[in-house]
């Protein structure tokens, strides 16, 4: 007996999703901000684990990094397309559009993966020692291989978890990323230390967290079925339509996070000039504690992608424009309040990662980071909330526009003349950082105020917070 998939009338994600915007917005953020929290401390203590490996340890995982960034950049890509798409699909109350996003991102998943796989498992020690890997050239490449075998899991894991956003089933994507998260927090040491794996074991450790997670992921909406979205396979038909709505937000969210890993490169290089090793460890440290602020933006941002997707496809550009307001709003005020805080506690802050007697040197160097950053937060709530607002209504084209002009075209040619022209040395670069930032942020702003201007003034729907009923739901 077939399990009856429940419809979009009894969905609470779907409901949620096409009601109040301001109640969407808030509803479906705090989970995933909730999750991201989890998330980065997963990463602070995963790191821990391997640090008592030593400096080895720490340099074979380092190598897999750039590889790591290139698989989550087109795994999140792909899952942030999929989500718009399937938003827009709702708002529309297009059901079997719907289903037709998620089976087709399944496909683009399986593809993608495969091809990003197959050249490095065979070749990938000799891509290390050419990197200058050397002695750890073998324990980098054992630790690579096992995580290039769980691509598929990952891509699965961002995919489905998105899919469950786009369709407002926030809750359920954060239990999976928490329980994903947490295996992991607890696996570590047992593979790392106990099963003495090492290196290899830090890895093993997390494909078997998202096997695990994505097993739960799998359940909900391929056995379960209580989820609006069907995943499946039945009558498929490949639809290049339904390719583009997905990677024409998909592939420029890619091309964001490695732009974005490439502002972060040519950063890294002026600071080594201007302030030596010393000033990475700054940078780095600083980089950390700004990323944890920025938290509930990011969170915000899935969000804003979907609540606005739902009223782009719906075309409720009054809701758009409203729930666009709101998320700015709470985010402005959010960011305002840990700009103060890292501020006024930025000793504290710099303490805590300068205990040691070689970390003393660079606490002043923290300390003036943090507080040249305080302007860096409220700034990048425009910029976030923008760019999440194109991504929603398919323009993925902007949204990356607007990340080459916030850290290729101002903040990195900023942070060159301020540091080394004009010989301001690190503090130029905090400086470039956030004026970088705040006219990126900006722009951002004013393309998606007239964005919103034009759609508006394109339809006569002013019903900001029209609910949609069980008979229009069908």
């Amino acid at each position: 007996m077939t399990t009856t998939r429940r419809n979009e009338a009894t969905t609470n994600g779907v409901r949620i999703l096409l009601g109040n915007p301001r109640k969407a917005i808030i509803k479906l953020a705090l989970p995933m901000i909730v999750a991201m929290s989890i998330q980065t401390l997963y990463n602070i203590v995963d790191a821990l684990w391997v640090a008592g490996l030593g400096p080895d340890a720490l340099a074979a995982v380092g190598f897999f990094f750039p590889f790591f960034f290139l698989v989550m950049a087109f795994a999140t890509g792909l899952g942030v397309g999929s989500s718009s798409a399937v938003s827009r699909m709702i708002g529309a109350h297009n059901k079997e559009g719907a289903d037709s996003v998620a089976a087709h991102a399944c496909v683009i998943m399986a593809v993608i993966s495969i091809v990003i796989t197959l050249p490095f498992v065979f070749s990938i020690e000799v891509i290390f020692k050419s990197m200058g890997a050397g002695t750890v050239a073998h324990v980098a490449s054992s630790y690579a291989r096992i995580m290039f075998g769980g691509t598929i899991i990952i891509f699965f894991s961002n995919v489905s978890s998105a899919l469950l956003r786009g369709e407002g089933d926030v809750k359920r994507a954060m239990y999976a990323m928490m329980l994903g998260a947490g295996l992991n927090i607890v696996l570590d040491p047992i593979f790392i230390y106990t099963l003495r794996l090492g290196v290899p074991g830090a890895a093993w450790a997390t494909i078997i967290s998202l096997f695990i997670s994505a097993l739960l992921l799998f359940y909900w909406t391929c056995i379960k079925k209580d989820t609006y979205i069907a995943i499946t396979f039945r009558h498929f038909r490949l639809k290049s339509h339904i390719v583009k709505d997905i990677l024409r937000v998909g592939i420029p969210s890619t091309i964001m996070q490695l732009t974005m890993a490439f502002s972060v490169l040519f950063l890294n290089m002026i600071v080594v000039k201007v302030g030596g090793t010393d000033g990475i460890a700054v940078y780095t440290t600083g980089w950390r504690v700004a990323m944890v602020a920025i938290l509930p933006l990011l969170g915000m941002s899935t969000a804003v992608i979907s609540v606005t997707g739902a009223a782009y496809g719906g075309r409720v550009y009054k809701k758009l424009e409203d729930a666009y307001n709101y998320a700015l709003r709470i985010g402005v005020i959010i960011e305002v309040c840990i700009a103060a805080a890292t501020y006024i506690f930025a000793p504290q802050i710099a303490a805590l990662f300068t205990q040691t007697q070689e970390g003393a040197r660079i606490t002043h160097d923290l300390i003036v980071f943090c507080r040249v950053m305080f302007v860096f937060y409220p700034a990048s709530a425009f910029g976030i909330a923008s760019s999440a607002l194109f991504q929603g209504i398919g323009k993925g084209t902007i949204a990356l526009a607007l990340t080459i002009i916030r850290t290729i075209v101002f903040a990195t040619p900023t942070a060159y003349v301020l540091a080394i022209l004009l010989d301001v040395g690190l503090p130029g670069v905090w400086w470039g950082i956030v004026t970088g930032n705040t006219l990126g942020a900006l722009v951002a702003y004013l393309w998606a105020r007239s964005t919103i201007h034009r759609l508006v003034r394109s339809t006569g729907r002013t019903d900001v917070r029209a609910e949609v009923s069980p008979t229009q739901a069908r």
